[in-house]
């Protein structure tokens, strides 16, 4: 409302100062003209949806476009760094901007990439590479306890809470998803009439706080995850173990962004910072874990059950593995969130120091369910700063079957990184509950934008995957993938990782794997 005030006194001052022009003196003019132009603009700015920040901010936003014009090289590298401390070669906030917006282009010149840089890698290229598939490759979640699998696209919307973002930005999220035919994580914050209303597909996470199905005591409340997760559009369920930016402590949900709204969705009190258990009630042995995501999978009738974590030891998960083993029953998928992954809040220490990357997680999730024969009953996520087609095709080489993407889906809904996600007062609308800011994502132009990212980015990676002489993600192997080690030697990753061979752990673990194995214990977490 101030907004529209500001610029309807602008304008009122340019024909207050337009008719002194014309009856005082013709001074008044020079004063009249660039005031009608500020109005003009800032109505303009008012009324157009390609914007987010010019909505919230009519005239002064215009700031920002102009910044980033003198100083283009804001815009070529990110400030932020990938899962090795190195800088990202390119903005990949201009790549996903550019696929949102549909004009995702072609550059001249070469790389400006240190090729010889010891951590660069690079996907190797076919001298016969293949047509791209007209259909992307899907991928299909369910093992043989499952009695409703779903066909996973290759892309999806990663775990995202609502109260976390916005109503306007889940809505745009969930109906890109449902315009492109992938799937939208709701997150730990509930499943919210935003998550419902477009139509898209979702796996609904729980969390430690059981937001959603959550009893007064703050257990879980079986029947109502039950009648809720029975909804057609809640196609898998998810068990949040924990977060790659956070790893062993709860969400948090600053009281200013619980509205009544979402103290509905999540049965919380309204108005209070809303601060997650670091643990689970339900289960507190590996074994324990096991049964109950088999129970989740009964409880919504059948339909694919698994969880998400980041992973630290490997002793615990092999004892996971050991308790799917003896129990006879296995998720149908894992999540691995690597430690790079982002968040709305968190400690800076735990999202710098805390939790393995994700390139470890996804070796030693792939490697102990191939080792234990396990491998095709469960499918593999991968996120944690998954933008472009690279990201996706490299996380397959190192064992996904698919990718989930958050911090890259914000910015096709308009996020800018201005870092206030905790606040309540992010300029865009995208991580804030006060309406007034929220308003400026206009929903159904961001979920074109969600949607055009998604097919441009699969499409990138089966372009790549074609010219690797791949056509299906099954094809990729480890020495596809090469990484330079220092300015004259390069490895692939078949040479720089060991990879098991199927039951081998159950044959005769290797010796680096070994003492990891025999002191696996599938009734204790042990570290």
């Amino acid at each position: 409302m101030i907004r529209v005030v500001i610029v309807v006194l602008i304008l009122c001052a340019a024909v207050t100062a337009a008719v002194a022009g014309t009856d005082v003196s013709s001074l008044w003019w020079s004063a009249a003209v660039p005031l009608a132009l500020l109005g003009l603009l800032g109505a303009w700015d008012l009324l157009q949806r390609r914007h987010s920040v010019l909505r919230n901010y009519p005239v002064l936003g215009h700031a920002r476009f102009l910044l980033e014009r003198i100083r283009p090289e804001l815009q070529q590298y990110f400030i932020e760094r990938n899962y090795d401390g190195r800088p990202f070669d390119r903005d990949v906030r201009n790549i996903v901007y550019e696929r949102a917006k549909g004009t995702d282009a072609e550059e001249p010149f070469g790389t400006e990439r240190d090729v010889y840089r010891a951590g660069h890698e690079f996907l190797v290229p076919s001298m016969a590479p293949c047509a791209v598939p007209e259909t992307p490759p899907r991928v299909r979640i369910g093992g043989p306890d499952c009695d409703r699998p779903y066909d996973m696209a290759l892309l999806n919307v990663s775990a995202m809470s609502f109260g976390s973002l916005s109503a306007n930005a889940v809505l745009a999220l969930n109906g890109g998803a449902a315009a492109g035919g992938f799937a939208q994580d709701t997150g730990e914050g509930g499943l919210s009439d935003h998550h419902l209303r477009p139509g898209g597909d979702l796996v609904w996470e729980v969390g430690t706080g059981y937001f959603g199905c959550r009893t007064g005591e703050g257990d879980f409340d079986p029947a109502e995850f039950a009648d809720k997760a029975a909804h057609d559009h809640v196609k898998c369920v998810s068990l949040k173990l924990s977060q790659g930016a956070k790893p062993g402590i709860g969400g948090v949900l600053p009281g200013a962004k619980v509205n009544a709204e979402i103290a509905r969705v999540r049965g919380v009190p309204e108005g209070r910072t809303v601060v997650s258990p670091p643990y689970h009630r339900v289960f507190s042995t590996p074994r324990e874990l096991v049964r109950f995501i088999a129970r989740m999978r009964d409880l919504s009738g059948g339909k694919p059950a698994g969880f998400k974590l980041c992973v630290g030891s490997r002793r615990q998960f092999l004892a996971v593995c050991k308790a799917m083993l003896e129990e006879g029953t296995t998720p149908d998928f894992i999540v691995v969130d690597g430690a790079e992954g982002g968040t709305g809040a968190a400690p800076l220490e735990f999202a710098d120091h805390v939790g393995a990357p994700l390139t470890e997680g996804l070796l030693t999730v792939h490697n102990a369910l191939v080792g234990t024969g396990l491998r095709d009953r469960v499918r593999i996520g991968a996120s944690g700063k998954i933008a472009t087609g690279t990201d996706l095709v490299k996380r397959m080489v190192q064992g996904a079957d698919y990718g989930n993407a958050a911090r890259a889906m914000m910015f096709a809904v308009g996020c800018i990184q201005a870092q206030r996600c905790h606040t309540n007062t992010c300029p865009t609308g995208v991580t804030t509950q006060d309406p007034r800011r929220a308003r400026a994502i206009d929903v159904a132009d961001k979920t074109l934008r969600v949607r055009r990212f998604q097919e441009a980015t699969v499409a990138s990676a089966l372009q790549i995957m074609a010219s690797m002489g791949v056509t299906d993600p099954a094809q990729l192997r480890p020495h596809m993938l090469r990484r330079r080690v220092d300015p004259v030697t390069e490895r692939s990753y078949e040479e720089l990782y060991e990879w098991l061979r199927p039951g081998q752990l159950l044959a005769e673990p290797p010796a680096s794997w070994a003492a990891d194995w025999k002191s696996a214990d599938p009734d204790r977490f042990t570290v």
